[in-house]
């Protein structure tokens, strides 16, 4: 049966959406400055001896309007050169790993070559309206565009996520929740053949350096990522990055709450702390865009892959439940699930107009509903760990994520496969 095509209203909503991401990363640098006028204004309200105690600040707003220009500068960067990938996610093809005919861009670098699929589930004709999203072709329009306080807070994220995943100071982090899986890895598959590597699917994958560093151990890994803020900015890092610390930023300068001093809320910092295409990575390491029920359900991924690794991702789910049963679905019998992360339900609190379904269990539900499944649990624990921490503020969120390691053993599973 082949796959439906969307009709011409669905593609318009799509280009809308991808055009409201475009702005928001646009018009980041006007954002950040209504809010630096805002803290101006609270500074004129002092009585003036008050001001002359504080006569530093008026230095330390111009000095963050400096870092905001560094960081839009950035930004602007990505964009120009993320051009044909915005184009080409407007007409996104079919998914299936190893025959997609995705967007590829490699690495600067031909021995090392990393190429990047970015793929949907939709097979769809291009539309004539692509190239109205990309920087060059309308920059005068998107930034005239009122965007969205939630929209603005996206791209913060995103400056915040790059810490984590792709700079020096993202390494306690990264240690915390990527060392423990892919240790878990190692001990899994400890004799891996070159010609024939294991594959490993990461589903909410973000800006990619997981899934980068487990093709570096010798798997064949694809990254699953559904946010197009999130797979622009990775695209950019994977595939146009020159070299090692090449860009700047200024991540930490939107918060004035507790910071221990100015000269930390306005540090840089450099990345990417590797350049990606030395990373001695496996062939046919790609990012697959979309949804990821939407993509995974497709029969072509039925006991695709002997590994999947979920690092902060089951609580992204509408349906926790759904998740779970594509994760089974995907994996060969015998393959394992590698998980690390709260239940901090993302649409737990949605309240909008839509009335977003929110499926919330507690972890022994969760479990439940992975052993009705067919998963056998194999390595359970506790870690502790933060998610894009300032490491120098005065306030630190810490998770109690559980980790684990599930085999699926298609003789317990409780589900009758279909006649």
């Amino acid at each position: 049966m082949g796959e439906r095509r969307y009709t011409e209203q669905e593609e318009a909503l799509e280009i809308k959406s991808l055009r409201r991401i475009i702005a928001a990363y646009a018009n980041y640098q006007d954002a950040a400055e209504r809010d630096v006028k805002r803290y101006e204004r609270s500074f004129k309200m002092l009585p003036p001896a008050h001001k002359e105690l504080l006569f530093h600040l008026g230095l330390k707003y111009q000095r963050l309007r400096w870092c905001i220009s560094m960081n839009a500068a950035f930004i602007m960067n990505m964009l120009e050169d993320e051009e044909d990938y915005i184009a080409g996610c407007s007409h996104p093809v079919d998914n299936n790993l190893g025959t997609s005919q995705g967007i590829g861009v490699s690495c600067n670098s031909d021995k090392d070559a990393i190429t990047t699929i970015y793929s949907e589930d939709k097979d769809r004709t291009a539309s004539s309206s692509v190239e109205n999203v990309t920087p060059h072709h309308c920059p005068s329009s998107l930034f005239k565009l009122n965007v969205p306080p939630i929209d603005v807070d996206k791209v913060r994220c995103i400056v915040r996520n790059i810490v984590r995943d792709w700079a020096e100071e993202g390494q306690k982090e990264r240690d915390e929740c990527y060392k423990p899986i892919l240790e878990e890895l190692n001990r899994l598959f400890p004799s891996r053949n070159k010609q024939r590597p294991p594959s490993c699917l990461v589903p909410g994958a973000g800006l990619g350096r997981l899934a980068l560093e487990i093709s570096s151990l010798g798997f064949v890994s694809q990254g699953n990522e559904f946010s197009y803020y999130m797979l622009i900015c990775s695209s950019f890092i994977l595939n146009h990055t020159q070299e090692a610390n090449e860009w700047t930023i200024y991540p930490w300068i939107h918060s004035n709450c507790n910071s221990l001093s100015d000269s930390d809320q306005l540090r840089a910092v450099k990345f990417p702390d590797i350049h990606p295409s030395s990373a001695g990575i496996t062939e046919g390491f790609s990012m697959c865009a979309g949804d990821f029920v939407e993509v995974y359900s497709e029969e072509s991924q039925d006991s695709a892959w002997d590994a999947v690794v979920t690092c902060f991702f089951l609580d992204t789910a509408h349906n926790i439940v759904e998740y779970i049963e594509i994760i089974s679905k995907v994996l060969k019998d015998g393959g394992v699930w590698i998980n690390l992360g709260p239940l901090l339900y993302h649409f737990a609190d949605s309240y909008g107009p839509d009335d977003d379904m929110s499926i919330e269990l507690s972890l022994e539900d969760v479990k439940k509903v992975a052993y009705h499944y067919g998963f056998v649990m194999e390595v359970e624990n506790m870690i502790e760990t933060t998610y894009t921490a300032n490491m120098r503020s005065m306030m630190q969120n810490r998770y109690h994520a559980v980790f684990w390691t599930m085999r699926k053993n298609t003789s317990h599973s409780k589900v009758q496969k279909r006649q």
